[in-house]
């Protein structure tokens, strides 16, 4: 009977284990989700405006936004990821960016998709647009905010202590599918980073004189007489 227990609760353990591995968002860098997903008909894809609050320089500014693709096509969760501005102030700068950053969720909040007709049931991704504000190099500001990878970008903003805070009210980011090694990997190189900084630190320290006496003669010479 004992046994038989252990069994069920094994199986039971296995079954929610199964359950939360397929139930995890998989993330999709920028531009992949066409294998799956396409423009819902009649849809466009608005650009946000430079937000009128900073319009006056017309700095060039750009932002990552990180968002969720509903199975339904609709997004939604919506998350400020990278940004650069070439006229970035140096206080209020979380005021500066929520600003760039509601005006290009306001702009992905219209963006439908359909699933492609060979896609039977739709998944919902996790995901990231570009938006540039201000642009005289396209190529070059896009360069600033796009992100190469999406799941190594979680990572790091996960042990960024002031985005972590951000993160931890937003259960969205404990469903999304990332690879545990990448954790790990990523924590290694950060300790390799931190152990060569140290001994570079160490390196760059002049060492302590342990003859302060400039006069190698510590006897005075002594007087004629």
């Amino acid at each position: 009977m004992l046994r038989r227990t252990w069994s069920l609760a094994l199986l039971a353990l296995v079954a929610s284990a199964t359950a939360q591995a397929q139930n995890k968002i998989r993330i999709v860098n920028e531009g992949g989700i066409r294998d799956a997903w396409m423009l819902a008909p009649g849809t466009t894809l608005p650009v946000p405006a430079y937000p009128p609050a900073h319009a006056a320089n017309q700095a060039e500014a750009c932002v990552g936004i990180g968002y969720l693709l509903n199975a339904d096509g609709t997004t939604s969760d919506f998350a400020l990821l990278k940004s650069w501005s070439a006229a970035e102030p140096n206080r209020d700068r979380d005021d500066y960016w929520a600003t760039f950053a509601q005006d290009a969720s306001n702009a992905l909040a219209r963006w439908t998709f359909a699933p492609r007709p060979d896609v039977a049931s739709p998944k919902p991704v996790y995901t990231v647009a570009t938006f540039l504000f201000g642009a005289t190099n396209t190529v070059e500001l896009r360069k600033r905010c796009t992100v190469p990878n999406l799941a190594l970008r979680l990572v790091e903003l996960r042990h960024d202590r002031k985005a972590s805070r951000k993160m931890s009210g937003n259960d969205l980011f404990e469903r999304l599918d990332i690879d545990p090694t990448l954790e790990d990997r990523y924590r290694d190189q950060q300790r390799q980073r931190d152990e060569a900084m140290r001994r570079e630190r160490q390196e760059s320290t002049p060492m302590p004189n342990p003859n302060p006496n400039p006069n190698p003669n510590p006897n005075p010479p002594s007087g004629g007489g």
